[in-house]
């Protein structure tokens, strides 16, 4: 659904972008990660036909944001760190405000289905001022979704949100995703809130692809060593490493490096001949893992 090939975008004498290029596939969830600072703000910006790139192609369903922005801005949603929302009107006016912009049909139904969907249904009569800032972020995401679009952008959308209100937003963006088909790209520096969302990742840093693809494919490319934490029921013998390079953490707990998951099993079973397992962990397997590794090896 959506290709960028070899994008670059300058502010005056900076450089924001040099050389974007990744693909989303239809029906995808996907994360756009990096630090604060590396482009990704700028990249949705770009997508959505609001700013125009110096150099490079770009295409969504088909369509060329430098010439069919209006287009794109009617099939897509996008939420980003101003919410574009009034403070003097009330939560449901807001809605129902922009559901005419968007030209929704059986506005108050559509309106009163998203209030309850993001928890505000009670809160909609009051002004959006006197909101927090959890409940702005989630009118910003109602508002989004007005008309029923096929493309959604969110630019940091958990900023603000409790751990409550971040579970609630990525299980209705999963829901949404599967029983609508909507193509949504997620920008963010939280890698560990993505993990579980996510279909596949496009890492960034200073303006460029460091790596792009699946959990999978990430793991495969970059995970060259598995770092198991095995919490044993007894000590160990300090010698009786079962040939592979570990790390004592403590009495009970060593760390083993190994060359692939297909180890763990054996290694496990060499254990259980000495003492019981209390637990085990893979300790670099984490999305935010890869991405040290990735950042780590193009910085090399």
């Amino acid at each position: 659904m959506i290709t960028v090939n070899n994008i670059h975008k300058h502010f005056g004498s900076q450089a924001v972008l040099s050389g974007m290029s990744f693909t989303v596939k239809k029906g995808s969830i996907v994360g756009l990660l990096g630090p604060n600072g590396s482009g990704k703000t700028t990249m949705i910006r770009l997508l959505n036909g609001v700013i125009q790139p110096e150099q490079g192609t770009m295409e969504i369903n088909g369509f060329n944001p430098l010439n069919d922005g209006n287009v794109i801005r009617q099939m897509s949603g996008i939420v980003t760190e101003g919410a574009g929302l009034y403070h003097e009107m009330s939560g449901e006016d807001n809605l129902l405000f922009f559901s005419q912009i968007y030209g929704v049909r059986k506005a108050v139904k559509r309106v009163n289905e998203l209030l309850k969907d993001f928890d505000l249904y009670a809160h909609r009569k009051k002004k959006v001022g006197t909101y927090s800032t959890g409940m702005k972020k989630r009118l910003a995401l109602a508002k989004a979704l007005l008309h029923k679009p096929k493309l959604l952008f969110l630019d940091e959308p958990t900023n603000g949100l409790d751990p409550d209100g971040i579970r609630d937003v990525m299980k209705y963006l999963t829901k949404l995703n599967k029983t609508e088909q909507i193509t949504i790209i997620i920008c963010s520096h939280v890698l560990r809130q993505l993990e579980d969302i996510c279909h596949s990742y496009v890492f960034m840093e200073k303006g460029t692809v460091l790596a792009q693809g699946t959990r999978q494919q990430l793991e495969k490319d970059f995970l060259t060593d598995i770092l198991l934490r095995v919490e044993t029921g007894l000590k160990l013998d300090s010698t009786a490493y079962f040939g592979y390079p570990a790390e004592r953490v403590n009495e009970t707990a060593i760390i083993f490096t190994l060359p692939s998951k297909n180890e763990i099993s054996p290694l496990l079973n060499e254990i259980l001949k000495e003492t019981w397992i209390h637990s085990t962990t893979i300790e670099n397997i984490s999305l935010e893992s890869i991405y040290f590794e990735v950042r780590r090896r193009n910085n090399e």
